[in-house]
């Protein structure tokens, strides 16, 4: 079956926004790459900020779904889940992501959304994408780490978002480093390394407070 003019508009956006970022790709460049008309991505999506928004929700949408299922699934299996399983809930969908028809490009994006976040006008809408993950996942996170004060905890949750995405778009630096010897790895493998590096940092003792003046 022949895609639809929308999902040629979809599939022609993420590639070019991976490899040239949302600012510096028009919609004249989508709409030429799709082989349609230009309007119709005010047809279809009303903006390019709507194209955007799209773009993500296409992808996070079922992503943030399956998360939360591995979630709901867990807790079933027991009410106060340790850290590491609670990481591996999070990291293993996405990493599973790469194995997906262009979930590779999706991925690249994802790590420019990490790496220059203001170059997207609907920064706001596409983080609400993840908002029901933050919702669920937090406080879970928080139990596991009640030494942690919650700007602390933050910042950590913050490194590991970082740390998941440098994973999944980041390979071929990995395999240069290695000489080859990693960078190929599975998703439960790279999840693997992945819950020992951050499970680690976010186990680590909080931040010492400095002496009140006297």
């Amino acid at each position: 079956m022949e895609p639809s003019t929308k999902h040629q508009i979809l599939d022609a956006a993420e590639r070019l926004f991976a490899e040239f970022g949302v600012d510096a790709t028009s919609v004249r460049a989508v709409t030429s790459t799709a082989g349609v008309h230009l309007a119709a991505v005010n047809y279809h999506f009303g903006s390019k900020d709507g194209l955007v928004q799209a773009v993500f929700a296409r992808r996070l949408e079922p992503l943030n779904a399956e998360r939360l299922a591995a979630l709901a699934e867990l807790l079933q299996r027991c009410p106060e889940p340790d850290l590491d399983d609670l990481l591996r809930a999070l990291f293993e969908p996405a990493l599973r992501m790469a194995d997906q028809p262009g979930g590779t490009d999706f991925l690249r994006l994802l790590g420019r959304l990490h790496t220059d976040p203001e170059a997207f006008g609907t920064l706001g809408s596409v983080l609400e994408l993840f908002g029901e993950v933050r919702a669920r996942f937090v406080p879970q996170l928080t139990r596991c780490l009640p030494e942690l004060a919650h700007d602390e905890l933050c910042w950590r949750l913050h490194l590991t978002m970082g740390a998941m995405a440098n994973a999944m778009t980041s390979r071929a630096v990995l395999r240069w480093m290695s000489d080859g010897a990693a960078g190929d790895e599975g998703a439960v493998d790279v999840a693997d390394h992945l819950i020992r590096f951050v499970g680690a940092g976010l186990r680590g003792a909080p931040a010492a407070k400095a002496d009140p003046e006297i």
